[in-house]
C-alpha cells in the first residue's frame, strides 16, 4: 500500500486532524463507553495503554502503510475530542474503502458522526479519487445506521460477519456510497430526527420494553422471550390446536424452540423488523407467546400473531396482551394499521382478535401454504381509533 499523507479537514463545523499523543486521555475515556465496547472492536476492558497506543503507533501506522486514515474529530473553535472517524480496509485495486466511527458520549446528540462521515468521505472521494466507501455494523446497532443513513449510504443487505463480537450477533449491515450520492457541506440530511427511521432507530437501538395488560383481575407482564420459557413453548407447540392451526414445526424439538428464540424472536429486535413477546401471569410463568412483524414492503403496516399454553386458555390473556401490544405499536412505532390473519375455521383466535378490536374484513381464498395445501384464510385489520 502506498503511504497517505496525513491531512486536517475543517467542514461544518468540524475539524478532522490525526491524532496526537496528547489524546490519549480523552480517547480513554470515552471509550469507557458501554455503548463504544459493545459495538466496536475496542479491547475489552479498555486501558489507558491502549488509547495510547492507538493515537501514537495505530494510527500513525495506518496512514504510513495507506492502509487507513484514522482522524480525530473535534469542535472546529474549542478543539475538544468529540468522536473518531476515518477510512479503513483502503483496497486501491477497488478505488474502495470502509469507514467507522465512534462519538464521545458527550458529543451525542448533535450530529458528530454524520457530519464527520460526510468530511472524510468528500475528501477520500476528492484527494484520495475512490470511488466507493463502504459501510459495516452488527445487526443491532441501530445507531450506526441512521448515521450511515443520514450521511447518505444506501443500506443494502446482510452479511455474516467475519469476527463477530463474543456476546453479538454473527450478522451484519452492510452499505455503500456513491460520489454522486453525497450530499453538500451543510445540506439537511435524509432520515432527520422527526422521521420515521430515527423514531425506529431509537426505539430498537434500546432493550425491548416490558409491556402490561389485565385480564379480569389478573395482571399480565409481556416481556422478551427467555431461555427459561422454552419448556412452556415445546409444551404449547405440541399441543394438538397448536399443530392444527399454526405453521410450527411438527413433530416439535427443544432446538424448534431454541431456534425460535434467537433467529426469530431476538433477530427481529435486532433488525427492527418486529417485537416478539413472551405473556407472563402474575407469577411470572408462561402463558402465551405473541409478535407484532412489520411489513417489508409497508412500514405503517404490521400483522399479529399468537399462540396460548393450553393450561391458560379461555382466560381472556391473548385478548389483553393483544390490545397492549398493539397500542404499542400505534403510538410508539407509529403504524398506522396492524392486520390478523388465521386459518378459516380458527375460533378461538377470531375471537381473541375481535375481542381485542379487529375488524374481521373477509376471507382471503388460499391466502397460505398450511402443511402443504393451499388454506382459506380470515383477514381482519385494526386501526388506531379502534382502540
Amino acid at each position: 500500500m502506498a503511504r497517505v499523507e496525513p491531512v486536517e479537514i475543517t467542514e461544518d463545523g468540524l475539524l478532522l486532524r490525526p491524532w496526537r499523543a496528547e489524546d490519549a486521555d480523552a480517547v480513554y475515556r470515552a471509550c469507557q463507553d458501554p455503548d463504544i465496547q459493545r459495538w466496536t472492536t475496542v479491547p475489552r476492558p479498555y486501558l489507558p495503554e491502549h488509547a495510547l497506543g492507538f493515537v501514537t503507533t495505530v494510527s500513525g501506522t495506518a496512514w504510513a502503510e495507506g492502509t487507513g486514515t484514522p482522524f480525530a474529530v473535534c469542535d472546529a473553535e474549542t478543539g475538544e475530542l468529540l468522536a473518531s472517524c476515518g477510512l479503513v480496509a483502503i483496497d486501491r485495486g477497488l478505488d474502495s474503502a470502509e469507514i467507522g466511527y465512534w462519538t464521545a458520549p458527550w458529543a451525542r446528540g448533535r450530529g458528530v458522526a454524520v457530519r464527520a462521515t460526510r468530511a472524510v468521505a468528500r475528501w477520500a472521494f476528492d484527494a484520495l479519487k475512490l470511488r466507493r466507501l463502504i459501510w459495516q455494523a452488527e445487526i443491532g446497532n441501530h445507531a450506526s445506521r441512521l448515521v450511515a443513513l443520514r450521511a447518505g449510504f444506501r443500506v443494502e443487505g446482510e452479511l455474516r460477519m467475519a469476527h463477530p463480537a463474543v456476546d453479538g450477533r454473527p450478522e451484519g449491515w452492510i452499505g455503500s456510497l456513491l460520489p454522486a450520492e453525497l450530499a453538500a457541506p451543510g445540506e439537511p440530511a435524509p432520515y432527520g430526527p422527526d422521521t420515521l427511521q430515527a423514531r425506529r432507530a431509537a426505539v430498537f437501538g434500546r432493550p425491548q420494553p416490558d409491556l402490561f395488560a389485565t385480564a379480569g383481575t389478573t395482571e399480565l407482564r409481556l416481556r422478551p422471550l427467555e431461555e427459561r420459557d422454552l419448556d412452556a413453548i415445546v409444551t404449547t407447540c405440541r399441543d394438538e390446536d397448536t399443530i392444527r392451526w399454526t405453521t410450527v414445526p411438527h413433530p416439535y424439538q427443544r432446538e424448534h424452540a431454541e431456534g425460535f428464540l434467537r433467529d426469530i424472536a431476538q433477530a427481529a429486535w435486532a433488525r427492527g423488523t418486529g417485537a416478539t413477546y413472551a405473556v407472563a401471569d402474575a407469577d411470572d410463568r408462561y402463558v402465551a407467546s405473541i409478535d407484532l412483524r412489520i411489513s417489508p414492503g409497508a412500514p405503517l403496516v404490521a400483522d399479529v400473531g399468537f399462540m396460548t399454553a393450553p393450561h391458560a386458555r379461555g382466560r381472556g390473556y391473548l385478548p389483553a396482551a393483544l390490545a397492549a401490544l398493539c397500542a404499542w405499536g400505534f403510538t410508539t412505532l407509529g403504524l398506522a394499521r396492524i392486520e390478523w390473519r388465521a386459518n378459516v375455521g380458527n375460533t378461538a383466535s377470531r375471537r381473541a382478535a375481535e375481542k381485542a378490536g379487529f375488524t374481521v374484513e373477509g376471507t382471503l381464498r388460499g391466502g397460505v401454504q398450511h402443511r402443504g395445501e393451499r388454506q382459506d384464510v380470515w383477514v381482519g385489520g385494526l386501526l388506531p381509533q379502534d382502540l
